[in-house]
């Protein structure tokens, strides 16, 4: 947790930001971000001289060369602000947009960087911010990232590019990731799902992080995450970075017009919440999309894409609008048989349709899938989810009401080697239980509909209605009192 201190120096170099005529957030975190990587390659820096000293000899694949002593992170700080903004300026960003040869993700998405901070002023209130970031406490640089990209939400702006993270978390949850796994988000905008991801497999598989073998993994091939957008890749990678990823494959890719090219069945997870409600010509898709499924809507591509993208016995947690669900045309239909009767559809969460808000009311759903190419699908696990811990309207304040531990529990009580045999309690629930399950047979018989409410039973409450004489009774009588009423009154005014 970052302290209250440190939120309001953050807030305070927001407000200067807005001030200084900067008003969109991604732009603001952009010049904070380059500012954590040019202190992050001093850290480097200084490890490899310290490295040199202790072995001897000269510092290997310097960083910064001779005569850039000024560019590094260390003398920036100490330097007046007027001599600072000019040396950012001038020699820092030049610098970063030609630094590529480190051959990491951070470095190659920094040569389109721009430097846009106004003032000497405002630059000297960023540098103060993040000279106190103790950049050595994961938790501490991961906690303050969260609070930046949350300042995406509250500004209002941008926030198609960010999915709840309680929601992130639930779906990581249920997917249980493990240190052999190879993960991939082909929308990952600023990495929220990678993120979670890691920090899930450092609190279950703690001892995985001291094998030298799977450290590496860990650090350089576990997480992958793909997006056409070069300020999400920034953000993303750093994003990344700052929870202590050292190395993520975070790319640039136009997931839907490259299709699987050359990743096909290479990923044992994917976790995504793809932009939807988009069209495509067919031309600008790949082609092996359309061979699974001919259409032009963005949020149909992307499940064919996730199907090519999985090996083998790899599974899926994906966020999709309610259409996917029951949507009548035939690539609809072609897409939800192909997952039930090919592959090995797990459940459908259903969430509430405020759960975006205020940037989209749009009804979604999580789908829980894994790949088989032999189906598997025997039942399939139904929640409906009718409260997330926050108001279902534009302000999304915290509430009581919270069903997302509910759906942890019922889901994580089945084995992890067996998802359907151990789901026993789940199994004889009624459909007017939140959670229940639905046999493939049932559900190929409603024409793969998979829509909660085609399944649901409500349970009406019986009301007892009174004789209409009754009620015709008791009103002739008020009528007559309140005549009898009038005529006292028209006496005594007589």
């Amino acid at each position: 947790m970052i302290t209250g201190e440190m939120k309001s120096k953050v807030d305070a170099v927001w407000n200067a930001f807005w001030s200084g005529g900067i008003s969109n957030p991604l732009e603001v975190i952009e010049q904070i971000t380059y500012l954590l990587f040019i202190r992050r390659l001093d850290e480097l820096q200084t490890t490899k001289e310290r490295r040199a000293r202790v072995e001897g000899g000269g510092v290997k694949d310097p960083i910064f060369g001779p005569g850039q002593s000024n560019l590094r992170w260390q003398n920036l700080k100490n330097a007046g602000a007027a001599e600072a903004h000019h040396t950012m300026a001038q020699q820092v960003f030049p610098f970063l947009q030609q630094l590529g040869g480190e051959g990491s993700t951070y470095s190659d998405h920094m040569k389109d960087a721009r430097y846009t901070i106004p003032t000497p002023a405002l630059l000297s209130k960023v540098v103060d911010l993040i000279a106190d970031i103790p950049m050595d406490n994961r938790d501490t640089n991961g906690d303050l990232y969260e609070y930046l990209l949350s300042k995406i939400a509250s500004a209002g702006t941008n926030g198609q590019f960010r999915t709840p993270r309680h929601i992130i978390e639930l779906m990581v949850d249920m997917m249980a990731p493990t240190p052999t796994d190879e993960i991939c988000d082909p929308a990952c905008g600023t990495a929220g799902f990678l993120v979670a991801a890691s920090e899930y497999v450092r609190e279950h598989h703690p001892a995985a992080l001291t094998n030298a073998q799977q450290r590496t993994h860990f650090h350089n091939s576990m997480f992958h995450g793909y997006d056409f957008d070069s300020t999400m890749l920034r953000i993303g990678s750093m994003n990344m970075l700052m929870h202590g990823v050292e190395a993520p494959d975070i790319s640039y890719r136009d997931s839907l017009s490259e299709g699987a090219s050359g990743d096909a069945e290479k990923y044992s997870l994917i976790l995504a919440n793809p932009p939807f409600a988009g069209s495509l010509d067919y031309e600008a898709t790949a082609m092996d999309l359309q061979k699974v499924v001919k259409t032009k809507k963005t949020e149909l591509l992307f499940l064919a894409l996730f199907l090519k993208l999985l090996k083998p016995g790899g599974r899926a947690a994906v966020i999709v609008p309610d259409g996917v669900l029951f949507g009548s045309s035939k690539a609809h239909k072609t897409l939800r048989k192909m997952i039930v009767e090919e592959q090995k559809l797990d459940a459908v969460v259903k969430l509430p349709s405020g759960v975006f808000k205020p940037y989209a009311g749009v009804s979604t759903a999580i789908l829980l899938l894994t790949k088989t190419n032999s189906g598997g699908t025997d039942d399939v696990w139904f929640y409906d989810v009718q409260a997330d811990g926050f108001s279902l309207d534009d302000k999304r304040n915290p509430i009581e009401a919270n069903d997302l531990p509910d759906v942890r529990e019922r889901w994580l009580r089945r084995s992890p080697s067996d998802r359907l045999d151990a789901r026993w309690s789940e199994l004889d629930r009624a459909r007017t239980e939140q959670s229940f399950t639905v046999p493939k047979g049932e559900i190929v018989a409603q024409d793969y509909d998979l829509s909660l409410n085609r399944y649901k039973e409500i349970e009406y409450d019986e009301v007892e209605h009174r004789d209409p004489l009754e009620i015709i009774a008791e009103i002739e009588a008020l009528e007559a009192e309140i005549a009898q009423g009038m005529d006292e009154l028209k006496a005594m005014l007589s």
